[in-house]
This record gives structure tokens, C-alpha cells and sequence, in this order.
């Protein structure tokens, strides 16, 4: 199976179809409830249903999903059936084969009650309509290439004791989503050192985005969550708290981390912990999707709030 252990939980919904092709006088008798094998059109609603709940049994690669709705509908049409099955759930990975298995399972069960009316009955197509709800739904492409910024705050790092890997890290992943890493620079957990490197990086070099590692925690030394809370002029508490959540699934250390996330003018400033994997966590938590407040800053239609 596929590992989804890094992707975040959303809400996601999909609508699978299927047709059924017979002939009038068939699709009447099975709308009338008047086949031999009974109520065509509610056995197969409930055997649909059924068989969503059994996909991950069905298909041995499908992940198991906790489904919050399955409804199946039936509609008459030329020369046939039509099924319409939706599944939602809020999991880390999509529902569409559910929606799928539930179209394909109810149409069988059509056939099978269908054919001793008629012979020739025909399952034309199975396909999937619609999905909604995976991460890149919840992401948009930039009219521009966003200017970045990396600040690993660490004593040992500073001095030379020990090598940087969180911010390594950082700067790998903003590339990859195609950020231009303008900026990179080591410094101490001096409160006031930090506060004045992270206006200059809004205020004069007008970056888009600034990501700190380190000082997050409850050492007597750490004190980059209140150096940002000084510079920052609108705090965004969500997205902060979205990764202390994700992070919590993980290991309950998460919860003692205190890091900020804010908005300086034209620039968000986003604390993340020190340590490689924690990073990569937190990242993981809020990647690409809080690249949408860059557009909610800069004005910019959003195509995320269309109707």
C-alpha cells in the first residue's frame, strides 16, 4: 500500500456513475417494483451502500476510509439506468473508488435482477464524475514566483558546534514548490537579533515569506516566538495550531512547541521547531495550501472562494 501517514486530513467527496442499458418496458417494471426478484431500485440502493463500506476488502490497495455518507440515486433514461453514487468521508485520502464500487455493485445488482425479463442487458460504463477534497484542491498556481527567506536560530549552529539540517530542509522543500530561496542566514537565540533580521527581511528585502527554525520550545534560551510576536502585526493562530495538531498525532512532544505564525505588511512569517524531523512535520502540515494567504494578501482573485 501506499504510505499516506504525512498527508492531512480534509474533507473529501467524490461521484462515480454508472448505465445500465435495457429496454423501456424493463426499466419500468424494475422503477414499479413489478420484477420477479422484487424491488429493483431499493435492493440495489442498499447493496451499493453495502459494498462502499467493503472497498478496502474489495480492492487490495485501497486504504481503509471512515465514511461519513454514501448515497446512491437512480434515474430513468433512454434505453436504460442511470446510477449516480456519491461517498464522502474526512480521512487523508480520497473516496472515489468507494463512489465507484458503490455505481458498479448497484449496476450488477440491476443486471441481476433485470435479466430474467430480458436477455442482452448491458453495464455500458463505469466512471468517475467528480472529486473533491486533496490537498492540491486547497492550493492555487501563483500569478508570480514567490521570494523566500530561511533563519535557523540556534546558538550551537551559530558558533560552529554542530551543522544545520533543519534549515537545509526547509530550503529543499520551498524549492521543489518552485520558491525562489533569496535569503539564508544563521543566528543566535538573541531575541532582539531576531526581531531586527526579520523586519529587515520584510521591510527591505520585501519578501513573500519567511520561515525561522528553532527557539520554539521552553529553554531559557529560546525566544523566537516572542521576537516574531514583536514584529508581527497580525498574528494567524490556525495555521500555527495546524501544525501543533499534526504534529501531536505524532508524538505529544508537539504540544510544547510555541511557535507563531503572522503577518508583517506584505510578508508571513512562520515559526517552525528545530529539529530536521520536526520541520519536515510542520511542513508537511501546512504545504502548499498556506501559500493561499499570499493571494488573500496581495488582493488577488482567489479561484478557492469561486462558486
Amino acid at each position: 500500500m501506499v504510505d499516506i501517514s504525512n498527508k492531512i486530513r480534509t474533507h473529501r467527496t467524490a461521484v462515480a456513475e454508472a448505465f445500465v442499458k435495457a429496454s423501456n418496458r424493463a426499466v419500468e417494471m424494475a422503477f414499479t417494483g413489478k420484477l420477479p426478484k422484487g424491488e429493483a431500485i431499493s435492493v440495489a440502493k442498499v447493496s451499493a451502500i453495502q459494498a462502499a463500506k467493503m472497498t478496502s476488502s474489495l480492492i487490495p490497495y485501497c486504504h481503509q476510509v471512515r465514511l461519513t455518507n454514501i448515497d446512491v440515486s437512480f434515474e430513468s433514461a433512454d434505453e436504460g439506468i442511470r446510477v449516480i453514487a456519491s461517498a464522502s468521508a474526512i480521512d487523508r485520502t480520497g473516496v472515489e473508488m468507494e463512489a465507484l464500487v458503490a455505481a458498479a455493485v448497484a449496476a450488477l445488482t440491476l443486471y441481476d435482477m433485470l435479466k430474467s425479463v430480458e436477455a442482452g442487458i448491458e453495464i455500458c460504463s463505469i466512471k468517475l464524475v467528480s472529486k473533491f477534497g486533496g490537498i492540491s484542491d486547497f492550493s492555487e498556481p501563483l500569478e508570480r514566483q514567490l521570494r523566500a527567506g530561511v533563519v535557523v536560530i540556534s546558538d550551537s549552529v551559530y558558533c560552529g558546534r554542530r551543522s544545520d539540517t533543519s534549515g537545509v530542509s526547509i530550503v529543499n522543500r520551498l524549492s521543489e514548490l518552485g520558491m525562489n530561496v533569496v535569503h539564508y542566514s544563521v543566528l543566535p537565540d538573541d531575541e532582539e537579533r531576531i526581531a531586527n533580521e526579520l523586519i529587515r527581511l520584510c521591510d527591505q528585502e520585501m519578501l513573500d515569506i519567511v520561515f525561522t527554525t528553532g527557539g520554539t520550545g521552553i529553554g531559557p534560551r529560546d525566544r523566537t516566538p516572542e521576537a516574531t510576536a514583536n514584529v508581527i502585526e497580525r498574528e494567524l493562530e490556525g495555521v500555527a495550531e495546524a501544525m501543533r495538531s499534526y504534529g501531536i498525532e505524532r508524538t505529544p512532544l508537539a504540544s510544547l512547541s510555541r511557535a507563531k505564525v503572522g503577518v508583517r505588511g506584505s510578508t508571513i512569517i512562520i515559526n517552525l521547531p528545530g529539529s530536521e524531523r520536526a520541520v519536515n512535520e510542520s511542513l508537511n502540515a501546512i504545504l502548499p495550501w498556506v501559500l493561499h494567504a499570499i493571494t488573500m494578501l496581495t488582493g488577488e482573485h482567489s479561484k478557492l472562494h469561486s462558486p
